[in-house]
C-alpha cells in the first residue's frame, strides 16, 4: 500500500510540478532580417524536447538535396525505431515506408518512431545522426545546441536554447522552403494513419500562424518554436517551459503580437547563409554516401591517334553542353550519340589494331586531353561506364595534397585488385582537401569494395551517382 500511495503520489503531483518547475527561455525576430526583438534567458542551455525534430528534418531535406535519399526510398523499420516511446505512428520492426511518410509523421505528428527511422536511414545509427545533428548545428552559429537522439526525449548532454532554436526555426523557412507547409497543416496522411498536427491549436487561432513545431517532456515543459506571417512581416517566437499547453499557447501568442509591434512594416529579406554541407563525415559513422557528380574529365587511356577522333570531338561537345544544361550523363551520350551520327559499335579507324578496343558498354564521352606531341587535341574515352548501373564508387579518404592522395589509390588498388579492377583511380580537389576515388562501379561493386577495406581497416566510403 505504501508502494502504491507513492507512486499515486508522483503521478499526481511530483511529475505535474516538474513541467511546472521547467526554467522559462523565450525568444522573439524578425524572421526577414533576424533582429532580435525580444529575449529572456535565451542563452540558457535547457531540454528541448521535440524541438529537436526539428534539426531531424532539416538533415532529412538535406539529405534529400544533395542525393543521400529520395522521398520515395523504402526504409526498413528497426527495432530501435519501433520500440521508441509516445507520441509515435506505430511502426512495426520488419515493415517497409516510403521516407516521405516518416517525414510528414515526425513533422506534424510529432512522432518518436519516426524521426528515430530517419535517423538510421540516413546516418546507419542514431548515435551517428546525432553527431551529424550537432556537427550541422554548430555549422548554422547554434553554438549551445548538443544532440544526443533524434526525437527530443530527455537524456544527458541533449541540451540547447531559445536563440539557438529560433535560428534553427529561420533555416527551415528560408533554406527549405518548398517543405515548410508541412508544419501548417491541421493534419497529413502519413502512410499507414491520418495524424493530426501537435501545433493545430495555435494555428486556427493566431491569425498568420502557419508552423514550426511543438515540444513536451516533463523535463523540458511546454515548448514551441512558432512562426506567423501577417502582410510583408514575419515574427518567429520561441518559448521553453511552459506551464501547459494552453498557457504556453496564450504566451507564443502574447510574443507574436510584441514581435509585430516591434517590428517595421517594412524590411529587406536578409535570408540566412545556408551551412556547409558535410554529409555523413564524423568519427565511426556507418557506411557514408556522397554524390558523384558527373563523368571523370580524364582518362587514363592512350590519347587517339590524329584523324580517329572527330566524330568523337564532335560528339563531346554535345554532350558537355547538355551535361552542363543540368541533363542525366546518358542523355548527353545519347544527343553525342546522334550529332556525330556515330554509335557505341561504330567501326575501327586505320591502325585502330594498335591501340586498345572501346567496350560497347563502357563508352562515356569526357573532356578533352592534349596529346604529348604537337598534334591537336583529342578526346578519350573514360572506364566510367553509363551502362548496367557502373555510375558508383568508393572514397579511400581526404589527403593534405594530391601526391598524397594518388599514392593511396595505387597502394589500394595493388591491395584490392579483385574487386577494384577496372576501376577509374580519381583525385577531387576541393576546399577541404584532395579526395582519393576509385570510379565505374555497380552499387554492388562499391559495397563489395568498401566491406573488405574497412575489414582491412581502411578507411571506405560509397559514393552514389547524382
Amino acid at each position: 500500500m505504501g508502494f502504491i500511495l507513492i507512486a499515486m503520489l508522483w503521478l499526481l503531483v511530483l511529475a505535474p510540478l516538474q513541467a511546472i518547475s521547467a526554467p522559462y527561455a523565450a525568444m522573439v525576430i524578425d524572421a526577414r532580417t533576424g533582429e532580435v526583438l525580444h529575449s529572456r534567458n535565451a542563452d540558457t542551455r535547457l531540454h528541448p524536447a521535440s524541438l529537436t525534430k526539428m534539426m531531424t528534418l532539416y538533415i532529412a531535406f538535406e539529405a534529400v538535396r544533395n542525393g543521400e535519399i529520395t522521398l520515395d526510398t523504402p526504409v526498413r523499420i528497426t527495432k530501435k525505431a519501433s520500440s521508441e516511446p509516445p507520441s509515435k505512428l506505430g511502426l512495426r520492426t520488419g515493415q517497409t515506408i516510403a521516407f516521405r511518410y516518416l517525414i510528414r509523421a515526425a513533422a506534424v505528428k510529432s512522432a518518436n518512431d519516426a524521426a528515430t527511422a530517419i535517423g538510421i536511414a540516413i546516418s546507419g545509427s542514431e548515435a551517428a545522426f546525432a553527431r551529424r545533428m550537432t556537427r550541422t548545428a554548430k555549422a548554422m552559429g547554434m553554438s549551445r545546441t548538443t544532440f544526443k537522439n533524434a526525437h527530443g526525449l530527455t537524456e544527458s548532454g541533449h541540451l540547447s536554447t531559445a536563440r539557438d532554436m529560433t535560428t534553427l526555426g529561420r533555416h527551415l523557412l528560408y533554406d527549405y522552403p518548398q517543405y515548410y507547409n508541412l508544419f501548417s497543416r491541421q493534419s497529413t496522411h502519413a502512410g499507414i494513419k491520418t495524424v493530426p498536427n501537435t501545433n493545430r491549436r495555435l494555428l486556427a487561432a493566431y491569425k498568420g500562424a502557419d508552423g514550426i513545431k511543438t515540444g513536451y517532456t516533463r523535463a523540458a515543459g511546454f515548448n514551441l518554436v512558432a512562426s506567423a506571417k501577417r502582410k510583408d512581416e514575419r515574427i518567429i517566437a520561441t518559448v521553453f517551459g511552459g506551464k501547459s499547453g494552453a498557457s504556453r499557447n496564450a504566451k507564443v501568442a502574447e510574443l507574436l503580437d510584441l514581435g509585430f509591434r516591434r517590428a517595421p512594416s517594412r524590411a529587406p529579406i536578409r535570408k540566412p547563409s545556408r551551412p556547409a554541407y558535410a554529409g555523413n563525415t564524423g568519427l565511426g559513422d556507418a557506411t557514408k554516401i556522397v554524390r558523384l557528380v558527373g563523368a571523370p574529365k580524364k582518362s587514363l587511356r592512350p590519347v587517339l591517334r590524329p584523324g580517329a577522333g572527330a566524330g568523337l570531338q564532335v560528339a563531346s561537345a554535345v554532350a558537355e553542353t547538355a551535361a552542363k544544361n543540368g541533363a542525366r550523363i546518358q542523355d548527353g551520350i545519347t544527343a553525342a550519340i546522334a550529332a556525330a551520327d556515330i554509335a557505341p559499335t561504330a567501326p575501327p579507324v586505320e591502325n585502330a589494331d594498335t591501340r586498345p578496343a572501346l567496350r560497347p558498354d563502357n563508352l562515356v564521352l569526357a573532356s578533352t586531353q592534349p596529346a604529348e606531341q604537337p598534334e591537336p587535341e583529342q578526346e578519350v574515352v573514360t572506364r566510367l561506364s553509363t551502362s548496367g548501373g557502373h555510375l558508383w564508387g568508393v572514397n579511400v579518404g581526404r589527403y593534405t595534397t594530391r601526391y598524397e592522395a594518388e599514392k593511396i589509390l595505387l597502394k589500394t588498388a595493388l591491395s584490392e585488385m579483385t574487386t577494384l579492377e577496372g576501376t577509374l583511380r580519381k583525385v577531387n580537389q576541393s576546399s577541404r582537401g584532395f579526395e582519393a576515388t576509385f570510379q565505374g562501379m555497380t552499387r554492388e561493386q562499391a559495397d563489395l569494395a568498401c566491406r573488405r577495406l574497412q575489414a582491412r581497416n581502411v578507411t571506405c566510403f560509397m559514393i552514389g551517382p547524382s
